[in-house]
């Protein structure tokens, strides 16, 4: 908004002074010119200025002086001052009033008194507000008197200026402290990389802006904030946004194309000799586990290029395999047969460290804990149970735990358990407060997955739905992803995409399925396999990468539908087959 304005003063000038100041505050620099053409008997209270309620845009929302000033301040920001004042004196609509660049002024002088007398003049009607400002200008003026040595001038301001104000106790008994101990008074300001007390004028001058109403000081890259916040939002409406790399351009509205999300079969792999039931990428996005009705579990190399090849074929479970888990820095994995035990493997040589079991009682799931020194396994029994590496039991937990098919996740702070302690119930076991929590469900519910921030739980239900739960305080559903077919198989679900703004999902028609998370919009099925698909997973490190696995007995990798790189041996159609050794 506008002020008063010294009508014996060309307007040139004075929004030429108010450029230099504001470009010293958004420089650092702690002097300016002094300011011309100022009257202290002025107020800064706003006047109205012609135009002052005009609205422009489409809309009717944008109030014309403040967009105005939004782009003056944004052109000094700029270093263009000439272009700035001549803005303002082409609008009539000045940045700042004439008593704010005197206030200002003052500050950058060292005036501290006359800046006082003029904060009163800006026409602040919360006087808490004024309260605070003053006294971070009198602090200012009773640091540089201790710096200029004259502690009894700090004394009288500190008794009669700055303990009147009768706020922030606390901190007059620190600055009092100042005057009986000097060198304790450094430890007020431990940021200063100089051995001055006092802050230099230009941080008094930020400290100041930020308390002062946005009306009164436009604070600084405004205008570049509100740009940032609209393509962010635009971004974020984006059903199809999947890319870090993506280009936004302020001439048009940001909108994606399919071309961003996997959709198209880039390699099939086929050394499982059984239905494939799961599929897990490493945290860091270089491998992929596979585990298979065929009592045998895979641990695949994705190259820097995106080609996965084999690795590693695990074998030594008597029975399929029905869980595996990445510890946390990826040089290990974890297996779990159907009812049987959990091995440990070692990624690098494909070498079982260690064997988990419990006398009498069948393993069914596993999980790292995020410090790498513990895992937990669900128990036949429906229990619960935390070991150390070298199989020591620590904790277990009794009773209604988890389901002979059960799914099991720890909290990336390691505090929660989650498990399927129901048919239609899950656990959220917090294990340091002794405090257990369930999402009830109306249906049986299959399989579930957690995000990464910890937030959301995904779970798949038999009626055909998987539901998002809001698993922070209280818990919420918040969308529900339809379309894909289930009747009798666990079916699994992912999180994926950048920021894990998708769901991905297998099915009983063969057919992968992507919804966007937040909409719960269908964006696309991808056919390709002959068989029910159990588990999908999308690469953490990678946002263009899905692996989905099949009772065809492959795993599908998708992509781009663009290929940049033909593989070594690919079909016409650009497929890869890998059977393990790097042939068709």
């Amino acid at each position: 908004m506008g002020g008063v304005e010294d009508e014996s003063e060309p307007a040139s000038k004075r929004m030429k002074l108010s450029s230099r100041v504001l470009r010293g505050l958004a420089n650092g620099s702690s002097r300016t010119e002094p300011a011309a053409g100022s009257s202290l008997g002025l107020m800064a209270r706003p006047l109205p200025i012609e135009g002052d309620e005009e609205v422009i845009g489409s809309k009717g929302v944008i109030k014309r002086v403040e967009f105005v000033r939004l782009i003056a301040k944004a052109l000094y920001s700029l270093g263009y001052e000439k272009s700035g004042a001549r803005l303002e004196e082409e609008s009539g609509i000045p940045l700042q009033s004439s008593v704010v660049n005197l206030f200002m002024q003052q500050i950058s002088d060292g005036l501290w008194d006359e800046s006082v007398v003029t904060l009163h003049k800006i026409g602040l009607s919360d006087e808490n507000l004024v309260k605070s400002a003053s006294f971070l200008i009198l602090e200012q003026k009773f640091l540089e008197l201790l710096d200029q040595e004259k502690a009894m001038d700090a004394l009288k301001t500190l008794r009669t200026e700055i303990t009147p104000l009768c706020i922030k106790n606390s901190r007059v008994r620190e600055l009092s402290s100042c005057i009986i101990s000097p060198s304790s008074c450094g430890l007020l300001n431990q940021n200063k990389r100089n051995s001055t007390r006092a802050r230099s004028r230009s941080e008094l001058l930020e400290e100041l802006q930020k308390l002062l109403p946005p009306a009164v000081i436009i604070p600084e890259r405004r205008l570049e904030h509100l740009v940032e916040q609209a393509l962010v939002l635009q971004t974020d409406a984006c059903m199809l946004h999947n890319s870090i790399d993506m280009e936004m351009s302020l001439y048009t509205d940001h909108q994606c194309g399919k071309e961003h999300i996997p959709c198209r079969t880039l390699q099939i792999l086929q050394s499982h000799n059984d239905e494939v039931w799961l599929v897990q990428f490493s945290h860091n996005g270089k491998y992929l586990a596979s585990a298979s009705n065929d009592r045998s579990a895979i641990i695949w190399e994705v190259d820097e290029n995106g080609s996965v090849s084999l690795k590693h074929k695990l074998t030594g479970h008597q029975k399929p395999i029905s869980s595996v888990c990445w510890s946390p820095d990826d040089r290990q994995l974890l297996t779990c047969g159907v009812g049987e035990t959990v091995r440990r493997w070692d990624v690098s040589s494909g070498e079982c460290l260690r064997v988990y079991e419990k006398a009498g009682h069948g393993l069914i799931s596993c999980a790292w804990f995020p410090d790498g020194k513990w895992i937990c396994y669900g128990v036949s029994d429906r229990s619960i149970c935390m070991c150390d590496l070298e199989g020591k039991e620590i904790e277990c937990w009794k009773g209604q735990r988890t389901l002979s098919i059960s799914d099991l996740e720890i909290t990336s702070d390691g505090k929660q358990i989650i498990s399927i302690c129901r048919e239609t119930a899950i656990l959220l076991l917090d294990r340091e407060a002794k405090y257990e929590r369930m999402i009830e469900e109306n249906q049986t519910i299959t399989s579930f997955s957690l995000s990464k921030d910890n937030r959301y739980l995904l779970v798949n239900l038999l009626n055909q739905e998987i539901h998002l739960w809001d698993i922070k305080g209280d818990f919420r559903l918040v969308a529900k992803y339809k379309g894909l077919k289930r009747s009798r198989f666990v079916i699994r679900s992912c999180f994926g995409g950048l920021k894990q703004a998708f769901v991905a999902s297998g099915s009983e028609d063969s057919q992968v399925y992507i919804w966007h998370k937040g909409s719960g919009e269908l964006i696309e099925p991808l056919p390709g396999h002959s068989g029910a698909v159990n588990c999908v997973s999308w690469n953490p490190a990678n946002h263009h990468m899905l692996a989905s696995a099949s009772d065809d007995r492959t795993i599908r990798i998708w992509g781009l539908n663009e290929l940049n790189t033909r593989h070594k041996g690919a079909r016409p159609n650009g497929v890869h087959y890998c059977n393990g050794n790097g042939t068709s």
